[in-house]
């Protein structure tokens, strides 16, 4: 496990967050970057929140992954799995208007499904800041693991 650096470069946050986007180059100019992220996501406005989440992959997502992302979302390859992930996400997505993000956590995706069951009906707002939340879970999460 790595402790959390003082700084990090704009490249190295684009491969903990997914991607080149405002709020890693905010905090490539941050010292403590990933403590920052914590509270920065939250004060983002809403169109930088909704860009932020569209930059992960959904859970499921079965091309265009990073290496990265593959690994985390783990080998299950259940077709009813990968169906009902992609129904739920599009009714996430439809109803909330931004991208289901979870901290998957080396579980299956199969448990990811009662994740998104239990928040597709959430407030948009308070989900809004759960998805920001578990974005920055996952970036903390890759730092340590390197």
């Amino acid at each position: 496990m790595r402790d959390v650096p003082r700084q990090l470069t704009v490249e190295e946050l684009e491969g903990l967050f997914e991607g080149r986007t405002r709020l890693v180059e905010r905090l490539a100019r941050e010292d403590d970057p990933l403590t920052r992220a914590r509270t920065l996501v939250h004060e983002l406005s809403d169109d930088e929140k909704r860009e932020v989440l569209a930059a992960h992959p959904a859970i499921g997502q079965r091309v265009g992954l990073s290496a990265r992302s593959a690994a985390e979302q783990g080998a299950d390859h259940d077709p009813l799995v990968l169906a009902e992930l992609e129904r739920l996400n599009a009714a996430y997505e439809e109803r909330h208007g931004f991208r289901f993000v979870v901290f998957v956590n080396r579980r299956p995706r199969s448990a990811i499904l009662e994740v998104l069951r239990d928040r597709l009906d959430n407030p948009t707002a308070e989900e809004l800041e759960t998805a920001l939340g578990e974005l920055v879970a996952i970036a903390e999460d890759r730092w340590r693991r390197g």
